[in-house]
């Protein structure tokens, strides 16, 4: 009973997560954005601590539930890993755990943070490999699918559907993408949660948290024959069934083994006190602990440390050949505060991206700010009524801003390049900059001050650009703009 309650939670959260990604109307959003904000490391980052509080009591009083239930990328390697025992049953075995390798890639973590690697944090967070994996590989397929929907939905008068812009926003996050969904899937087919015990470092703080759970899957030596079952069941690798020991820092609370148990050895009740002759075996994995314990308190010192601190080209020119121009800073949405705050809350689990209705979010290909999401208005420009990427961003990263405070906000600034202007190198007056910016930041002025009715350019007032992007997305220079947008470290009221 227990196993199938977890199993129906784990799959609906699943779906509810995986259409978080999906999406592109919005909608799942407004109902469903709470969801990304419950996973473990963006509360974290987010100095959530009312959600963090939570997980860890669960954690407590269940043992690891947040990785058998709430977790898409735990849920998602026990869907491959379920598939694959169709083909071949009672195919898992005991292993001792690889403590170094958990404590260290958890160091290596605490490190990148700390180091500012964001890139490192990102690959390493289990949400984000998820949201990588959903949008880059999962949307396309569920896109596809809905444009088919529309065409045929078209033949027969009905516009129930419209056809999405399909492309890829970055072809090395999908890289990324794709190199993770084939480990993962290939170390769940054929391990069931390596992945989760020996790499992910949310893993290894819930698994040292779980250690001391009231409530615990044990067996009953009375009633144990040794039949081994249960072991060979167990996705964690965790039950060493010759000795009658469960790992439970490993132990996912996937329940499988009280299921698979025959003779009903194993039940999950509150865990006894131990004894004199436990606690003296337990004494060699006090080191460990104080391991982890430093290492905890450093990334809790870093958290806080780091908390701190729809297309239309006028019918003049595609803009789909356009190139993206150098920025010196790159810019970061509306709520970011900062470029330094965006990039130390960051996971690049690219649900901003994927709910950015105007193309304008898409993922960084710069090392130090690998896979994170940065704007650029080749597709689009960053609407001054849309706030959606500030709604559903779960890490703080982008902190829920208003429609009237985003269009104070200044994420940075317009530059004309007169070399690149139609105006320079057609001979014709054109003012699609000035037509489009919503702030009134761009005036045309003739261009010889004394002839009046000579041909007219722009000129940018900084005070009052906010950076949006309309005149940059509407320029008709090819193959760069003549007018773009450069970022701001921190951003301003205007």
């Amino acid at each position: 009973m227990l196993r199938k309650i977890r199993l129906t939670l784990a799959v609906i959260i699943f779906t509810m997560t995986t259409l978080l990604f999906l999406d592109f109307t919005g909608v799942t959003h407004c109902w469903l954005g709470w969801i990304a904000k419950m996973q473990f490391l963006p509360a974290l980052l987010a100095v959530n601590v009312g959600v963090v509080s939570v997980l860890l009591v669960l954690t407590l009083l269940f043992g690891r539930v947040y990785c058998s239930v709430i977790c898409p990328l735990g849920v998602f390697q026990d869907v491959v890993s379920w598939i694959a025992g169709k083909r071949k049953k009672n195919r898992f075995s005991y292993s001792p755990a690889v403590s170094w390798l958990r404590y260290g890639m958890l160091g290596i973590f605490i490190i990148a943070f700390l180091a500012g690697i964001g890139s490192l944090v990102a690959l390493l967070d289990p949400y984000g490999a998820y949201g990588r994996i959903a949008s880059n590989l999962f949307a396309p397929l569920y896109q596809w699918g809905n444009n088919l929907l529309a065409y045929w939905a078209e033949r027969a008068d009905s516009y129930v559907f419209y056809s999405v812009d399909m492309w890829i926003k970055s072809v090395a996050t999908f890289g990324v993408a794709l190199v993770t969904f084939v480990v993962l899937f290939l170390l769940a087919w054929r391990n069931g949660r390596t992945y989760c015990n020996t790499i992910c470092p949310v893993g290894t703080v819930l698994g040292f948290v779980a250690r001391f759970s009231f409530l615990r899957p044990v067996i009953d030596v009375e009633k144990c024959n040794g039949c081994g079952l249960c072991a060979r069941n167990c996705k964690a690798a965790c039950i060493d069934s010759k000795n009658h020991s469960i790992d439970y820092s490993r132990c996912v609370t996937c329940l499988d083994c009280i299921d698979k148990c025959k003779r009903g050895a194993l039940t999950y009740v509150p865990r006894k006190r131990k004894t004199e002759s436990e606690r003296e075996a337990d004494r060699p994995e006090e080191n460990t602990r104080r391991n982890f314990l430093t290492f905890t308190g450093l990334l809790a010192t870093s958290v806080l440390k780091a908390q701190s601190g729809v297309n239309a080209d006028g019918g003049l020119a595609d803009i789909a050949d356009k190139l993206t121009p150098d920025r010196m800073t790159p810019i970061v949405p509306p709520g970011a505060l900062s470029l330094r705050n965006f990039t130390g809350h960051c996971t690049a689990c690219q649900l901003c991206v994927s709910v950015c209705s105007n193309q304008v979010l898409r993922p960084s290909t710069d090392l130090k700010k690998f896979m994170q999401p940065e704007m650029s208005y080749e597709r689009g420009y960053c609407r001054p009524e849309c706030t959606k990427c500030s709604e559903v961003c779960p890490t703080g990263a982008i902190q829920l801003i208003t429609k009237a405070d985003k269009s104070a906000t200044q994420i940075g600034h317009a530059v004309w390049i007169k070399e690149n202007c139609v105006v320079n190198t057609d001979e014709v007056n054109c003012g699609n900059c000035e037509r489009h910016c919503p702030t009134k930041a761009i005036q045309m002025v003739a261009k010889d001050p004394n002839d009046p009715k000579s041909l007219k350019v722009p000129v940018i007032d900084t005070e009052l650009c906010i950076g949006c992007g309309a005149c940059e997305y509407y320029c008709p220079s090819r193959p760069l703009s003549a007018i773009y947008v450069e970022g701001h470290e921190r951003h301003r009221t205007v």
